[in-house]
């Protein structure tokens, strides 16, 4: 695992820390003003209490920038989290028109037919702002999802890491980052799926909602209460295959770009080249997740389109073939400018509240062994 500056810093032992700078370095300056004799084990043994106090007071200030977030700690989970609000909620609701097109050309191919006429036919039929129809259930859902997403997963990341050990954390580091993020994942499709089904009502029945607040009630009393979930199995099937590939490749590409591609160590590289690098990381990354996880957002879909369908009539209707390539070179592009907006948005988030950025040269368990000891 990648150690940043400000995990080496977690391993000094906070009892050498002192958030009082200014007291700290009254008392250092009182200690060095005082002769050397006062220093013999006759003064010490002869000083005051006050002195003694001053003495005991004494610590050395810790190693970190003022108002910069500790690693592990409650504040830097919060940070994740309201981080995962931002990019997952963001690059969802700004991609809603891409997504629109894809989720019509899923369920009607006859009408949309290519990327192009599935743009112009809902330019036709809606106008411009039929291109934003659902972004509100997006916006929250998508909040909601990157909220549990990205503050889970930084959890669940350091919580198998010491379960394992540090050489066993850095031997199968790659399992770590899969265990991690469908942990994570399985807690973030419960908070998405409601808003997800709400959504792909609204997209594609032109007439059923005009957007969040008449279409949740309209989908409730159709539907029931656990309709909003009917689609939560697929949506795992979609999300969880796409997550475990977007962390496990980004944190891997990641990787490899500082070993082999980047001659300057990644503490050493300024922040927009290292928020560059999340980027393009998290673009490549994205492609990758488009094609592991388009099946099941085929069925998701379907399922949530057509009411009382089963995952058995998606496969008869859409057929093998359609169910892996029906409107997928629209949710490569799609995914890969998400993913790698998402990653730019997350770890830019992270470094401006003092936190390092994501992913790096994971260092040798001996290093890791020597730094801890």
């Amino acid at each position: 695992m990648a150690f940043s500056e400000n995990s080496r810093q977690s391993l000094i032992p906070n009892f050498l820390y002192s958030s009082s700078l200014s007291r700290n370095m009254v008392d250092l300056e009182r200690l060095m003003n005082k002769t050397p004799d006062l220093l013999s084990p006759q003064a010490i043994a002869s000083s005051s209490p006050s002195d003694a106090r001053v003495s005991r007071s004494f610590v050395v200030p810790a190693p970190s920038e003022p108002g910069r977030v500790e690693m592990y700690s409650s504040a830097f989970y919060a940070a994740c989290t309201a981080g995962g609000i931002l990019s997952c909620g963001l690059t969802h609701t700004a991609v809603t028109p891409l997504d629109l097109v894809k989720c019509n050309m899923q369920i009607d191919p006859a009408k949309y037919k290519s990327i192009p006429s599935g743009f112009g036919v809902l330019l036709k039929e809606q106008g411009l702002r039929g291109f934003f129809r659902g972004w509100v259930p997006t916006l929250l859902g998508y909040s909601a999802q990157g909220a549990c997403k990205y503050g889970f997963y930084e959890f669940f990341k350091k919580y198998y890491s010491d379960i394992a050990g540090p050489e066993y954390a850095a031997k199968y580091k790659t399992l770590i980052y899969l265990a991690g993020s469908a942990s994570a994942e399985l807690i973030a499709d419960v908070a998405l799926c409601p808003m997800e089904a709400v959504k792909v009502r609204v997209q594609t029945q032109p007439g059923f909602a005009r957007g969040l607040s008449d279409g949740f009630p309209k989908f409730v009393k159709s539907e029931g209460a656990l309709g909003l979930y009917k689609g939560l199995v697929p949506l795992w099937g979609r999300q969880l295959p796409y997550t475990m590939m977007k962390f496990a490749s980004f944190e891997t590409i990641v990787e490899m770009l500082y070993k082999y591609a980047i001659p300057t160590p990644k503490d050493q590289c300024s922040k927009t080249l290292q928020l560059g690098v999340s980027f393009a990381g998290g673009y490549v990354a994205g492609v990758f997740c488009a094609i592991v996880s388009h099946p099941a957002d085929n069925l998701v879909s379907f399922l949530n389109n057509a009411k009382g369908a089963t995952v058995s009539d998606a496969v008869k209707n859409l057929g093998l073939w359609g169910l892996f390539t029906r409107g997928l070179p629209l949710r490569i592009v799609m995914i890969g400018t998400l993913t790698g907006a998402q990653w730019g948005i997350y770890d830019g988030f992270k470094v401006f509240v003092g936190l390092p950025t994501t992913g790096g040269v994971t260092p040798p368990p001996a290093a890791i062994e020597s730094v801890k000891a």
